[in-house]
């Protein structure tokens, strides 16, 4: 793939090894550490009021000069309510592996920057794109997310899953920016596997669940995708709780709609290539298959997303716009 030189994944300067303590696996950061002067705590409360709801939890702390280093461990992510050289001078000694440090996130009391200075991959820039719910410009240096493009940890949370190899993310994460990398395999087991260090592996986080596999006319708006997938549920005995990700085709991927339906459910979004789409094929026909060559996507994406790869519910569609099928 390519050489590592380059660790294009980290603004942490770590190198990516793997450890089992906060945050270590991939996926976004739950408990979160608002650190702010007194006389900034109006702002922080703001910030706690407007994110608690996204995360498992939120505290404020004081800001004294060993309040990083008293705390260090306890949270996945800080968010300093400070100048980022502050947070750096202060973390800096603190700093040993990304896979186990806390992601660190700054903001000014304007709320006019979020900056991900530590673990961007690891909670930072999920917490700068919330913060810019406030106002807030996420101004993340992760390369994969400088080119508009999803890193292997961002796949992984999209998926609800965590990475077990961390090594292995720097090349792969190489391979994203060169689009070499390809669509995210599913080997099924029991199964013995052999991977070489530019492999990543993911593994779900949970042992059951559902997909929501989803196609639509061009610019089906968020409505109509939240009351698609609303009608889905409904008919089975799932709920939005239960739902792992959004899948879809690449052909959709940019879809606004879509996207915006997901983000309010606090919902990833998978896309599928058409040759993964083509060999997970669903049992309702579709014309798309015969104009364009692709299968219908809302049931291909589901069962290829599902971990059992079958349908609990056949394609419906919601006002012609939006089509879904759910998958386990």
């Amino acid at each position: 793939m390519s050489s590592e030189t380059e660790n294009t994944e980290t603004n942490d300067g770590s190198d990516g090894g793997h450890c089992s303590t906060p945050d270590s696996d991939g996926e976004v950061a739950e408990e979160i550490a608002i650190v702010s002067f007194e006389r900034k705590m109006e702002t922080a409360e703001e910030i706690k009021a407007e994110l608690e709801d996204r995360y498992e939890s939120i505290e404020i702390l004081e800001y004294h000069g060993d309040v990083f280093e008293a705390h260090w461990g306890e949270y996945d992510c800080f968010i300093g309510l400070m100048a980022s050289g502050i947070a750096m001078r202060k973390t800096a000694h603190l700093l040993d592996d990304k896979w186990d440090d806390p992601a660190i996130c700054v903001v000014d009391e304007e709320l006019t920057w979020a900056i991900p200075i530590t673990g961007g991959h690891h909670g930072a820039n999920q917490v700068a794109q919330d913060l810019a719910t406030m106002g807030a410009v996420p101004a993340m240096t992760t390369a994969s997310e400088a080119a508009g493009k999803q890193g292997v940890e961002s796949k992984a949370k999209a998926m609800d899953a965590h990475v077990v190899n961390g090594d292995s993310t720097v090349k792969t994460n190489l391979a994203v920016l060169d689009d070499t990398l390809g669509p995210v395999e599913r080997l099924e087991g029991p199964k013995a596997v052999l991977v070489g260090d530019d492999v990543t592996v993911l593994k779900r986080n949970k042992d059951d669940g559902v997909v929501i596999g989803t196609g639509s006319v061009s610019g089906a708006d968020t409505a109509a995708f939240l009351e698609a997938w609303d009608e889905a549920l409904e008919r089975t005995d799932y709920g939005v709780e239960d739902v792992e990700f959004v899948a879809t085709a690449t052909r959709k991927e940019d879809e606004e709609g879509l996207l915006a339906a997901a983000q309010e459910l606090d919902l990833g979004v998978v896309a599928f290539d058409k040759e993964t789409l083509l060999d997970h094929e669903g049992p309702t026909p579709s014309k798309s298959k015969e104009l364009i060559g692709w299968p219908g996507v809302s049931e291909a994406s589901a069962i290829a997303g599902g971990r059992e790869q079958e349908l609990v519910l056949e394609k419906i569609s919601y006002e012609d716009e939006v089509t879904v099928a759910i998958g386990k």
